[in-house]
């Protein structure tokens, strides 16, 4: 009887057993539930960001060619290339970066097979295009500074043209070999990714789109880097004494009036003097102060300060543009030979920081030439004047 009194009802043991699993379901129901927050929250702020990635990209490249557009200083073969430039990074954030965001915060394609095959080829075109930009642009400041008599005769609008037709051309026979391969799935598409599969076409538009432009890119800005260097020493060695500018400044104080100032300018082959004229009259005193500085030293002195700053510029071009784009391009070729080694979250992050290099080339290209900050100045105050 004392045995049968210690065993407890079945009743009472299946009770437990629900109060358990109840419990044990309410605590993974608030788990997942707190997930999901997390997630839903984790999303929103990556949509804000990559947003405002994309409008920044669209905003400040669209001001870039309206800038130029605008002041007709700047209407010149060099400006037009850094203007194609600009209209290619706008290109990639109209057409490119708004469908990424997009696949990217959801992790899922829903926008069919024939979207993905037009955002894919745009994506590979714009990109590639953009990155070709910088090698012509590179190569006409080269041949600027290395030949610049001979090749300021064939600085052209037609041979910017002709080299922006070259960039496109080569940027859009890239993009075009997948077509010939693709097939078309039955089922419904839910991702829509590059085919690795095909090796051979992996380090073909690799090579084209980064490794080559990127050799191009630094045989030639380390040369532009060396001339600008020898300038600068050249400058240096040779401050001579050059052709003087004489200013002569005559101040006249008359009684009952105010002090007159004239300037007379004179060419002179003396050192820089300062003289004091004054007449016996105490009442009408005349000063005449004489400076004289040398001209061409100063002009070497603006040009040596102008070749420093746009070798600085140089390598924060040259910079940007490889902590950018590297890290994607050595991922596709590792992905293209290792499968297991696709992250879509790594992948994605590699991804938009090739394209945060749309956002930063006019951001460098524009913001380190004197001219560019005028021309946008002024466009800001014209347009808040309309407004």
């Amino acid at each position: 009887m004392e045995r049968a009194s210690q065993l407890k009802p079945m009743s009472f043991i299946y009770g437990e057993f629900w109060n358990m699993s109840t419990n044990d379901t309410n605590v993974n129901l608030t788990t997942r539930g707190e997930e999901e927050k997390d997630s839903l929250t984790f999303q929103a702020g990556l949509a804000v960001t990559l947003s405002l990635i994309t409008f920044a990209t669209t905003l400040s490249n669209a001001f870039v060619i309206a800038t130029i557009y605008q002041s007709r200083k700047l209407h010149t073969p060099a400006n037009f290339l850094i203007a194609s430039l600009a209209l290619t990074d706008l290109l990639v954030s109209v057409l490119v970066m708004p469908i990424s965001a997009l696949y990217t915060v959801s992790q899922t394609w829903t926008l069919g097979q024939v979207m993905c095959d037009i955002w894919l080829s745009s994506d590979i075109t714009c990109c590639t295009a953009s990155i070709l930009h910088l090698c012509i642009i590179a190569l006409d400041r080269y041949w600027a500074i290395t030949d610049a008599v001979e090749y300021t005769k064939k600085r052209t609008s037609a041979r910017a043209a002709g080299m922006i037709a070259t960039a496109w051309v080569i940027a859009i026979s890239i993009s075009l070999p997948p077509f010939f391969w693709r097939q078309v799935k039955a089922e419904e598409v839910t991702t829509c990714n590059v085919n690795t599969d095909h090796i051979f076409y992996t380090i073909y538009s690799t090579f084209g789109a980064f490794y080559i432009p990127t050799l191009l890119l630094i045989a030639l800005y380390g040369r532009i880097y060396v001339e600008a260097r020898k300038r600068i020493l050249k400058q240096s060695y040779n401050n001579k004494p050059g052709k003087r500018l004489t200013s002569a400044h005559l101040i006249t104080n008359s009684p009952g009036t105010n002090s007159v100032a004239s300037t007379v300018s004179l060419n002179y082959g003396t050192n820089e003097i300062s003289s004091c004229e004054a007449n016996s009259s105490p009442a009408n005193v005349n000063y005449v102060k004489v400076t004289v500085s040398d001209a061409l030293l100063e002009k070497k002195r603006i040009s040596a300060a102008r070749e420093r700053k746009a070798t600085k510029t140089l390598g924060i071009i040259l910079g940007a543009y490889i902590i950018c784009w590297l890290p994607f391009f050595i991922y596709t070729l590792v992905v293209s030979v290792c499968a297991s080694c696709f992250y879509p979250e790594l992948f994605d992050i590699f991804t938009w920081l090739g394209y945060l290099n749309s956002l930063i080339n006019p951001i460098i290209y524009t913001m380190s030439n004197e001219d560019f900050k005028k021309a946008f100045h002024k466009l800001i105050r014209f347009r808040y004047c309309r407004s």
